[in-house]
Parts: C-alpha cells; sequence; structure tokens
C-alpha cells in the first residue's frame, strides 16, 4: 500500500532519535529543536502513518511494536543514505586537471615528483594523457600541457620549463669499451638511434670534435624512453635529453661519456589557456610544477 503522502525525511529522522533515546527532551537537545516541536512532528508522523509509535507515559516513553519495526526499517536507511550523500560530496569536492605531457617527461621527471604534489593538494584529482611521444598542439581537452617544441606556443598562457639538451649515454658496463676504443667507440658499440633525430648523432659528433660516426651495429627505435631503456640495459650508446636522464646518472644506471652535451633548438613548454589558467586548482599545479623544474616565464 502507497501511501498518500509520504512522511517527510525530516521527521522520520527526529523519530530515529526520539526512538533512540526514548525521550523528546533528549532528542530535542541533540537536534537543537524544543520538546514541543520534536512532539509535534511525532504525532503528525503517526498521523501520516496511521499508527502510534510511542506509548507516552508520565516519566517515560516507549516504543509501540509499530515503532519499534519503523525504527528497524528507516534508520538503517537513512545511514545508507547518509554516506551516499556524504560520498557524492566528497567526489564533488574532489577537483579534477587534464594533462597533456610527453612520454619521458611524466615517466622521468612528473610522476617520480608528483608525491609532494599530492601531499600539498590530496583534493585535486590529476587525469594524464602522455600517449604523444612529442606533442606541440594543446589540445582543447586538456587544463594543462608540457609541449616540446622550438617555437613557444601563441595565444595561450606559456611558460618555458627548460631547454633541452643531448647527452652521450651508456650503461655503466660498457664505460671500460668506451675508454679504450675513444673516438673510436663505435666500430665495436651498436649505435642506439631514435628515427625522428637520427641526424643528431652527426651534430653531436661535430660538437665533441670527432668525425661523424660510421657505426658496425645500429638500433632504431620510436620512442625516446624505449631509447634510454636500451641504454640502460647495456644494449649500446644513445643520445638522450640530459635532464631526463638526471636520477639514472645519480643512481648509476646510465653514465655520460663525453662532457659535452648537443644543445637543441626544443624546449619544453608549460601551456595552458587564459580562463583555466585562472582556476585554482591549474593555478596550484602549475606554480608547484615551475618550483620543480625551475622554470623561467617565457613571453609567448
Amino acid at each position: 500500500m502507497r501511501l498518500s503522502r509520504p512522511p517527510p525525511t525530516r521527521s522520520l529522522r527526529v523519530f530515529c532519535v526520539a526512538a533512540r533515546h526514548r525521550s523528546f527532551k533528549f532528542a530535542a537537545e541533540e537536534l537543537y529543536l524544543t520538546p514541543s516541536a520534536v512532539s509535534h512532528q511525532m504525532k503528525e508522523l503517526e498521523e501520516i502513518l496511521g499508527a502510534r509509535l510511542f506509548e507516552r507515559r508520565p516519566r517515560s516513553l516507549e516504543l509501540t511494536r509499530a515503532g519499534e519495526a519503523l525504527l528497524g526499517e528507516v534508520e538503517p536507511l537513512l545511514e545508507a543514505l547518509d554516506r551516499s550523500l556524504a560520498q557524492v560530496a566528497r567526489g564533488a569536492a574532489r577537483r579534477s586537471v587534464r594533462m597533456v605531457l610527453p612520454p619521458l617527461f611524466a615517466t622521468e621527471l612528473f610522476l617520480p615528483r608528483l608525491g609532494a604534489f599530492r601531499a600539498l593538494h590530496p583534493d585535486i584529482n590529476l587525469q594524464i594523457d602522455s600517449h604523444d611521444p612529442r606533442p606541440q598542439v594543446h589540445p582543447a581537452s586538456a587544463d594543462v600541457s608540457v609541449l616540446l617544441t622550438d617555437t613557444p606556443p601563441q595565444g595561450l598562457q606559456c611558460t618555458r620549463l627548460f631547454t633541452i639538451s643531448l647527452s652521450a649515454v651508456c650503461a655503466p658496463q660498457l664505460l671500460p669499451d668506451v675508454a679504450r676504443l675513444g673516438a673510436e667507440l663505435f666500430r665495436e658499440l651498436t649505435l642506439i638511434l631514435h628515427k625522428s633525430s637520427a641526424s643528431a648523432w652527426s651534430a653531436w659528433a661535430q660538437e665533441v670534435g670527432i668525425g661523424p660516426p660510421e657505426p658496425s651495429s645500429v638500433l632504431e627505435l620510436d620512442a625516446m624512453h624505449a631509447v634510454v631503456r636500451a641504454a640502460e640495459r647495456g644494449l649500446g650508446v644513445a643520445l638522450a635529453p640530459t635532464a631526463h636522464c638526471a636520477e639514472q646518472f645519480r643512481c648509476g644506471a646510465l653514465a655520460p661519456i663525453f662532457a659535452v652535451d648537443l644543445p637543441t633548438a626544443d624546449a619544453l613548454y608549460l601551456v595552458s589557456r587564459t580562463k583555466d589558467a585562472d582556476k585554482a586548482d591549474v593555478r596550484a599545479l602549475a606554480t608547484w610544477m615551475l618550483e620543480q623544474f625551475g622554470a623561467t616565464p617565457q613571453a609567448a
């Protein structure tokens, strides 16, 4: 049977408190109401349900059988409702920032530091897209991007994080061979190439002051993080972004083989639209990233 006038949820909450205390007075104190207001709501609830819920005695208040049944049914439902509402409220309070990052920057520089940001801003969720190995355009779906490009993006809030230089690197176990071979190292050691920058080795050799590499063996890969991993595993000598390999240098997973780095025209830029940059969560993330990566603001 459906009630023609369902009772207000407020009245059901007051009923549960009064039933738990077996007292309108104590219920009123907990709910910051007057005892007469509690009594009035309980009379109204009984009229709606067509059943007495309390036995009102001079010095005590007891539940009727109907009151006991209602308490057993309604109290768990209200508790479940409160949990659901709290969960929705928590979810609404958490904010999401959508990011696009180059894969190597994400894995080697951003994610290792992310715990510090999470500790400062536990209420900000991050959605990170790192499928593009060289993102150069700030997508409409992103709040924040780190773009790898030789030209500052126009019409956007743009800060240069740092310029890219390349270091010739290898695994520590290959260092004795590098020392023995010197400028002839490519005669025996595999040259690891990133397919989009195969000419970089010639530019590096010119910077170092040796002849163009004429390797006996070449390993060509299509992703810079794969180039770095191949070098770590002793598969040959690679050119890798210097800043991205700082942790590998520190822990001894990689070693630079010459003191000369190859500068490039590329840089990493922190980018967002003006309307997004003004959002508190985006501003918090951008401020933290600038602190982490020692950026200098760049006019776009």
